[in-house]
């Protein structure tokens, strides 16, 4: 095997060398791209000095130099690879010696597309520990059971009860089947642009779990990541969930492959998150908008809305 690991830096000067070396030190890593996204910290140096130390490492930035965000980074390596296999890695965080172990035995198959594995939990201090605890604990990031590859998009988008996540730094995927079954691989959203990646990528790909009780890779939790500002609410997450499944929603109105009763399941996610995230006066104009809009659907029997629920439940 032959992997091109991407890892967009962006603010990540302090985490980026352990990032690499952990990449590095995985046999089947031919080559780290570090894509460094005009960073306000000296990570521009210290990616160029990673560079020059390791003949695998190959330091790229965007043509205008400027701040592009960790999905459209990300675009940039996988144009610049040479693997025949790519995987992703944030830059505060870090593989284990395991990384590939699974994936070595699985993409023998050539049905295999992608794989995807669990994720453990890192704290770099005492403080980040103290203060995170509560959202990350030491749980995995994890598919909770073994999934057929046609079940991985319904499982994301809620179809399958009590699914699971995985993460973009436990994600392998063969390089020429993304080239030639997706047009679009990440698009340019700030919050939650592996996520929107992670629907359309199984639904076009076919997905297939690696190692799921125990981590490949860390999620390294530290003060001043994006997800830990999500996550605690710095960030409001229903207003970024709003916008993720309008993303998917538009997406899935255009592909003519999806399914009309997947369709109406992901207009009524999208619909329960505005509903959750409305002042009260709001979310009885929103309700009433969609039984009128959405009637003849509810009196078929196709579209079962529990509107009560919906109105007073925090989805996020």
């Amino acid at each position: 095997m032959k992997i091109s690991v991407i890892l967009p830096v962006y603010n990540a000067a302090k985490y980026v060398v352990f990032a690499v070396e952990s990449a590095l030190q995985c046999k089947e890593v031919c080559e780290v791209l570090l894509i460094e996204d005009h960073s306000p910290d000296n990570a521009l140096e210290v990616c160029g000095q990673l560079a020059k130390r390791y003949d695998k490492v190959r330091l790229l930035q965007h043509p205008d130099k400027e701040n592009h965000g960790a999905g459209m980074s990300r675009n940039l390596g996988i144009e610049n690879a040479t693997g025949d296999f790519l995987a992703f890695l944030d830059a505060d965080d870090f593989y284990l010696p395991n990384r590939f172990e699974a994936e070595k035995e699985l993409f023998q198959n050539p049905a295999v597309d992608g794989v995807y594995g669990a994720l453990g939990v890192h704290y770099y201090s005492k403080e980040a520990k103290e203060h995170y605890y509560k959202v990350f604990g030491e749980r995995l990031t994890t598919v909770y059971q073994r999934h057929s590859p046609e079940s991985v998009f319904p499982g994301q988008l809620g179809m399958k009860g009590s699914f699971g996540l995985f993460s973009i730094d436990t994600l392998t995927l063969r390089k020429e089947a993304l080239l030639n079954k997706m047009d679009i691989f990440f698009k340019d959203l700030r919050i939650h642009e592996d996520s929107e990646f992670f629907f359309r990528l199984s639904f076009y790909l076919n997905l297939y779990p690696g190692i799921l009780d125990s981590p490949i890779a860390m999620r390294g939790v530290h003060e001043h990541n994006r997800i830990t500002e999500i996550e605690t609410k710095k960030i409001k997450p229903c207003t970024t969930k709003i916008l993720l499944w309008k993303e998917i929603r538009d997406w899935a109105e255009q592909e003519a492959q999806v399914s009309e009763d997947i369709k109406l399941h992901i207009r009524r996610m999208h619909q329960s998150f505005e509903i959750a995230n409305a002042p009260l006066l709001k979310k009885a104009r929103l309700i009433i908008k969609y039984l009128i809009c959405d009637y003849p659907l509810i009196r078929n029997g196709l579209y079962n809305i529990n509107f009560r629920k919906l109105s007073t439940q925090i989805f996020c």
